[in-house]
């Protein structure tokens, strides 16, 4: 018969932190520490900044009317709170791994398997749905500044074509480069995101000559209610300043750096977010960019008379997916990178390549399978599974800060959530509120993929963990 409480003890016993980060430093598994504040956050800008800006303004300006100025802000105070106690944990476990590392360290072994695998599925589809985008922006870049476009047959995934050529180019481009290592794929990351934040300068430059007052009345046609509505689907083109955290044990500093890159990449791109909504409100009013797919372009055009911005702004938006799918694929291989150490996966996964400093088999092996994806298979609507993960390890995460505040007062905390537990808790709340929102398909596949995820815990996991085969100090719940 077996020991219900024994199970238990094994199946949620936590890492200790000590433990967790002298694991970092063990040969053949320590990544090499290179990366700075200025290339951090530019990770997390990288990560935030890409087709949300392009296109999520006229979705919210349909709901909520020039108060989508608003929206853009609710929802970066929504982010905020989770952002902070990403912050307090990364700085206090300078440890690869994001949500699944914290979540080892304080709610224990199977939920942090739970949110491991949850983060795997979440990265991949991520990756695999903005690579079909760029394959998208890459033909309306071709079509606005030269006439050309590819044939649909090997631009478009099925069933709209039978093989996305630009999808798979990118997918094994970016692998390639960050195969080659962190620091080289760090310094193309901070090129590409002056590029797009260059461009988006341009735009408000540019609206800022041709602003109609009378465009922001009424300031809320639709209400608190409709500003509050766009929040919700605006709150999504914030998402991915989580990504930064899975840079931990690459950052020169963590403990001052990761802070300041979590909160500043946020900071910066709601500014960025704020005066570009405010803009294109202001030359071509809500009415305009909520009947455009290019709500930017169409502003420009019909606002400001300049029908040649559309080029720019195509390859601004090209470029920022492009950072989007290298910050994205980055922080998917870091997760795996400290399963695989972890014992939870095949640990050889985790091996590093010995001039490069980075797990090569892994990244290559990840890269593949995502480039697959991306070319033959429809995605349609499981990409609102990266909705559900995200939110899933926000909770978590926030929990993780409460939970180290009680068992582990006394641990070192370079950053601190400030107003604990109140700001915790309001993270909690708003991602429940919004995973409460979404359809019952969602939760299904949700569960569906969960599911799968026990299963080969119980048939590989939790006999390979470090935690079972002593390798790893633990620590017993009560």
């Amino acid at each position: 018969m077996v020991d219900s409480v024994g199970l238990r003890s094994r199946l949620f016993a936590t890492r200790d932190v000590r433990s967790l980060v002298a694991e970092t430093e063990v040969e053949g598994q320590t990544l090499k520490r290179a990366v700075g504040p200025v290339q951090l956050t530019a990770l997390g800008v990288g990560a935030i900044i890409g087709t949300g800006i392009f296109v999520v303004i006229g979705e919210g300006a349909a709901l909520a009317g020039p108060g989508v100025i608003f929206s853009f802000m609710l929802a970066a105070l929504a982010c905020m709170f989770s952002a902070l106690s990403y912050a307090e944990l990364s700085s206090s476990m300078p440890v690869s791994g994001s949500a699944y590392t914290y979540s080892y360290a304080t709610l224990g072994e199977l939920v942090a398997w739970i949110i491991g695998w949850d983060l795997i599925l979440e990265y991949g589809v991520s990756v695999a749905a903005i690579a079909v985008g760029w394959g998208g922006n890459l033909n309306a870049f071709l079509d606005t500044a030269f006439g050309v476009a590819l044939p649909d047959a090997i631009s478009q995934s099925p069933p709209d074509g039978v093989f996305n050529l630009p999808a798979v180019f990118i997918v094994l481009a970016i692998t390639a480069l960050l195969a080659f290592g962190v620091r080289e794929s760090a310094r193309a990351n901070l090129v590409m995101v002056v590029v797009k934040l260059v461009v988006l300068i341009f735009f408000i430059i540019v609206a800022c000559t041709a602003i109609n007052s009378g465009n922001f009345t009424p300031l809320l046609p639709h209400g608190g209610d409709g500003a509050v509505s766009a929040a919700a689907i605006i709150f999504f083109a914030f998402i991915g300043f989580d990504a930064v955290t899975c840079g931990s044990e690459e950052a020169r500093n963590p403990a001052r750096d990761l802070p300041i890159a979590i909160i500043g990449s946020l900071v910066i791109c709601t500014v960025f977010y704020v005066l570009v909504s405010a803009g294109a409100i202001g030359i071509a009013g809500s009415d305009v960019l909520s009947g455009s797919d290019a709500p930017l372009a169409a502003a420009l055009s019909e606002g400001a008379g300049i029908t040649w911005a559309a080029a720019i702004l195509a390859f601004g938006a090209l470029v920022a997916i492009t950072s989007v799918v290298l910050v994205i694929l980055y922080g998917q291989t870091r997760i795996f990178f400290s399963m695989c150490r972890d014992g939870l996966l095949p640990r050889r996964l985790a091996t590093l390549h010995p001039r490069f400093g980075t797990p090569v088999l892994l990244t290559a092996g990840l890269g593949l399978l995502i480039s697959v994806l991306a070319a033959l298979v429809p995605l349609g609507e499981i990409v609102r599974l990266t909705n559900i993960g995200t939110l899933f390890a926000f909770v978590l995460v926030n929990i993780g800060v409460l939970v180290l505040r009680r068992t582990r007062p006394d641990m070192p905390r370079p950053y601190r959530v400030p107003l604990s537990p109140v700001l915790p808790l309001l993270g909690i709340g708003f991602a429940i509120y919004l995973m409460a929102d979404l359809p019952g398909s969602t939760w299904l596949r949700f569960v569906l993929w969960l599911l799968a995820g026990l299963v080969i815990y119980a048939l590989y996991g939790y006999r390979h963990s470090r935690l079972r085969t002593g390798n790893g100090e633990v620590n017993r719940p009560a």
